[in-house]
């Protein structure tokens, strides 16, 4: 290719792969996908909210409007500042919050598969060695079992980060540390998670050339990564300061090494991969023990790795080297307090303690195996007949993304999204209420409230109901006093807490309180469509 043609034809080649193995999604994006699981609808909220209030009331962008009264209730969980802004311009035309989500989600494996493909090339002169790495970044074990999660599909900005560092070394200026900032920046932006992940890589990437810092060149190289550092720092602060005020609060995103021990890797993870051909003949017994948490790097993946460091290329070559020594680290601290030094890592980087999973540094794994891998491919293709290096190199992308290949994905008719009655717009009004939506569901059933915050996103009201990674104490002090609604206590309540519209869900709530309703003076009907009834609570 071209160089000045080649980004865009391996760009169209990503997105044509990330419509192949999500296929029949773009077929429909408005209406299929994991629609109905709590954590598809958490964060298509939260792309939509991000999108409404930073042009709203960006000073206020983390007080979200669920579980009032609390404040800060978007730090609960991952703001998605960046999927969000890739996704307002639909939301601002008029998108439904699922559409946006699975625009965004396809993009997200499109882009990082592109990302990845540009940077191997830059390191290896070879496009075909980068739609290689690209295809083992992109679509793997992992990003395609994961539809609820789309901080998941976003590692785009990763591979810009690593040339970055690399400019950076080999030659210290400051316009590196600037891009070095930037794109640490735009990555930390997709998750807190992998804000956590790329501070390691990052650091483990460096120490991995010890020869390009040590000596004379630390006098160089040293006040470039420290322009790097705080520049990154100052432009995360809004981000993050909203997360330590939250912590400070509630008492939370502190997890204990018990906790991370729950959620870590074991070898099993390694073995498993929800792609067609391994679950139908070997992987699915590791796939049904790993707990559906497949990290299995595939086998081009693997053996173009193991020619990398056959040859030697994974040692000698200083980017390469980079990628084998952060997959290693990674590969072992996603074992979690198993590893021995996890705990030491756990007491001296306090951001630690906000990474529950343990497993996901897997996600690096597979990230530094895709590098290898194509570095491991231009090794072979050196080695072999001129007339067999682009035939074989194609025979490994096609295998590469077959591995991985789950589509055509059956979505089932019930996560079909038809989108949000039109009766919600009836609090699409100026009036400051707050809203509390029944039924009110206790802690066990917390997840069923991400329905009620899809349909928040036609009016934004504040409201009592949320659900998040994380649940605030005063939740359970209202399903205490709200489990007898619509009984005296529960008005009283909710007249206390602020409450002025009260909306009951018919279909789900228990035969004897619906009868109750009409005979509640407190509550006056305001609007119904047959199922959900919308009151005006009297003061």
């Amino acid at each position: 290719m071209r160089r000045s043609r080649g980004p865009w034809l391996a760009l169209g080649l990503f997105i044509l792969l990330a419509v192949a193995h999500t296929w029949p999604l773009a077929s429909a994006p408005g209406r299929l996908g994991r629609n109905f699981q709590a954590d598809t609808q958490l964060n298509a909220w939260t792309m939509a909210w991000v999108a409404h209030q930073v042009v709203h009331d960006p000073l206020h962008l983390f007080d979200a409007n669920i579980f009032y009264p609390e404040r800060h209730t978007l730090a609960f969980s991952e703001h998605l500042f960046v999927q969000s802004m890739m996704g307002a311009p639909v939301r601002w035309a008029g998108g439904s919050p699922i559409l946006v989500y699975n625009l965004i989600f396809i993009a997200g494996m499109a882009l990082t598969g592109w990302a990845m493909a540009v940077v191997i090339h830059r390191w290896t002169a070879s496009w075909t060695a980068g739609v290689l790495s690209g295809s083992l970044i992109a679509f793997n074990a992992l990003t395609l079992t994961r539809f609820p999660h789309i901080q998941m599909q976003h590692l785009e900005f990763l591979p810009f980060a690593l040339l970055a560092l690399d400019e950076l070394l080999m030659t210290p200026r400051l316009k590196h540390a600037v891009q070095l900032a930037l794109w640490f920046v735009l990555q930390s932006l997709t998750s807190l998670y992998f804000l956590v992940f790329t501070s390691i890589v990052l650091c483990v990437s460096a120490a991995a050339r010890p020869e390009d810092w040590r000596g004379p060149r630390v006098r160089q190289v040293l006040p470039m990564a420290g322009a790097a550092a705080l520049l990154s720092a100052v432009v995360l602060s809004p981000f993050l300061l909203p997360y330590l005020q939250a912590r400070g609060e509630q008492e939370m995103f502190v997890r204990t090494l018990d906790q991370i021990g729950r959620f870590s890797a074991s070898w099993v993870n390694y073995l498993a991969t929800g792609g067609t051909f391994h679950i139908r003949t070997w992987s699915a017994p590791f796939w049904v023990r790993g707990g559906g948490d497949g990290l299995f790097p595939g086998v081009v993946g693997l053996a173009m790795t193991i020619v990398a460091m056959a040859t030697g290329v994974a040692f000698a070559d200083k980017r390469a080297r980079m990628a084998l020594v952060f997959g290693v680290v990674c590969f072992c601290l996603s074992f979690g307090p198993a590893f021995p030094l996890y705990k030491i890592l756990y007491t001296a980087f306090p951001a630690m303690a906000a990474v529950r999973g343990a497993a996901r540094f897997g996600h690096m794994v597979l990230a530094a195996v895709a590098i290898l891998a194509g570095f491991g491919f231009v090794a072979l293709q050196r080695r072999l007949p001129r007339a067999w290096a682009l035939p074989v190199g194609l025979v490994l992308v096609l295998v590469a993304n077959l591995e991985a290949l789950r589509a055509p994905i059956d979505y089932g008719r019930d996560q079909e999204f038809h989108g949000i009655p039109k009766i919600f717009e009836t609090l699409n009004t100026p009036a400051p209420d707050v809203v509390a939506i029944f039924p009110f569901y206790g802690p066990q059933e917390l997840f069923k409230n991400a329905r009620y915050m899809m349909v928040s996103t036609v009016f934004w009201k504040p409201m009592l109901n949320g659900y998040s990674g994380y649940m605030p104490v005063r939740y359970i002090e209202h399903t205490q006093n709200l489990g007898g609604f619509p009984d005296e206590r529960s008005i009283a309540y909710l007249r206390e807490i602020g409450v002025t519209k009260v909306l009951v869900d018919s279909r789900n709530m228990p035969e004897p309180a619906l009868m109750r309703l009409p005979l509640t003076p407190a509550l006056s009907l305001v609007d119904s469509d047959g199922n959900l009834h919308i009151f005006e609570l009297k003061r």
